[in-house]
């Protein structure tokens, strides 16, 4: 029986594929094998090893001690592109709002309740509807900064609705090339793309090499009056740098979804309180997708989404009879395999298939046995210096 701890409050079409016979899911359990959150902030003090796995049903994992989970041996899993159409609508209600006069629009005829004849009230509508005059987005250049899963459908979005697209993505990978439209120029150097671009769409993680990225000389690049929209994370862009740039008139708006006490009663910002997976259907998509990469690894020990371990997926044979499956964390560092193997040679064990890769200072490895290993044999690959978590499946 394994057991899943949760916090948040989960999608029920999430928890419901845990089969009931065979998990026991609870935000009551004392000890658990693997943790399925959203937002809650987990304590690094109760990362151990029994731990194996957390997910989180959403993109980051800053709520998440990584560090302390990859030296326990425990996988974090995030939900990439789960939420990628929700943030995608987001963005585009960001775009029609900076460029129409929408919102002074609204604030202004819900402003008018001492007119009580409808004439009279269509009339000042009509009068008055020149001040929200605003611009069509067709036609307009927007400048997209990470082409992942919600990126290139924002991409998309914008080539459908009129506008020239251009993104940058130096990590862009094989499988988001694929994704992404062929209208889509890319561009190389990152302030070319700020500089000839009239709205500017953010989606990048929080990593060393994007915290601050937006920065003064970024501004500086700008057309006069642009438009940044940042639902990706509120670090990405440099604050001071860009109050500046909103006071000074090159920016023209600032679109995002990180409310901060210095954008209070300013014209020139739209905030919104973090809402772009906030829909229903985000919240259900990440949590049946956090469910069924947990099933996945406890049951066969596969990995996919993870943000410390590598992804690695290993087919069992369901022609053969059952085998048993070793999965094996490890320091990345030599001779690791040839000493495990070693330890299954000197039991008579044969080893049917296997798999081993490695990220950065972490190796994992799958192996299948014709046999199951005595719990002498499990102790001594266990003992062995550098090897981190070994399990049976």
């Amino acid at each position: 029986m394994h057991r899943i701890q949760t916090f948040n409050a989960i999608s029920d079409k999430g928890l419901t594929r845990f089969p009931k016979d065979q998990y026991e899911v609870s935000a009551d359990l004392g000890s658990a094998d693997a943790i399925l959150l959203r937002s809650h902030k987990l304590d690094p003090e109760s990362i151990n090893g029994e731990l194996k796995a957390v997910a989180r049903a959403g993109a980051g994992v800053n709520n998440v001690p990584v560090a302390q989970c990859t030296e326990h041996g425990v996988v974090v899993f995030n939900t990439p592109g789960a939420n990628a159409n929700a943030v995608k609508e987001l963005v585009l209600c960001g775009l029609l709002l900076a460029s129409r006069g929408i919102i002074p629009g609204i604030g202004f005829a819900n402003s008018q309740s001492e007119v009580s004849d409808y004439g009279e009230l269509s009339k000042l509508m009509e009068a008055e509807k020149k001040k929200f005059k605003g611009n069509e987005i067709a036609g307009k250049t927007l400048g997209v900064i990470g082409l992942g899963s919600i990126g290139s459908l924002v991409a998309d979005m914008a080539i459908k609705m009129g506008m020239n697209v251009q993104g940058f993505d130096p990590a862009l990978s094989v499988e988001a090339a694929w994704r992404l439209p062929s209208q889509v120029k890319r561009i190389e150097n990152l302030n070319a793309l700020v500089a000839t671009s009239d709205f500017i769409s953010l989606h990048l993680p929080v990593l060393d090499s994007t915290r601050n990225l937006i920065d003064a000389s970024m501004f500086a690049s700008m057309r006069q009056g642009t438009c940044l929209l940042n639902f990706a994370r509120d670090e990405i862009v440099d604050t001071e740098a860009l109050i500046a740039a909103l006071d000074s008139g090159k920016l023209g708006k600032y679109v995002c979804d990180f409310p901060r006490p210095e954008f209070q009663d300013r014209d020139n910002v739209i905030s919104m309180p973090h809402i772009g997976a906030s829909t229903a259907e985000a919240e259900e998509n990440c949590a049946m997708m956090a469910a069924d990469q947990l099933r996945d690894f406890l049951e066969n020990g596969n990995i996919k989404n993870s943000v410390n371990f590598p992804n690695l997926h290993l087919d069992r044979d369901v022609n053969a009879e059952r085998c048993t499956r070793l999965a094996i964390c490890n320091k990345n560092v030599p001779k690791m395999l040839g000493q495990i193997l070693s330890v299954l040679a000197d039991q008579n064990i044969n080893v049917i298939d296997m798999l081993n890769k490695s990220r950065e200072e972490v190796a994992y490895n799958l192996i299948d046995l014709e046999s199951a290993p005595s719990d002498s044999a499990l102790d001594v690959i266990a003992d062995i210096e550098d090897v981190i978590k070994v399990t049976v499946l």
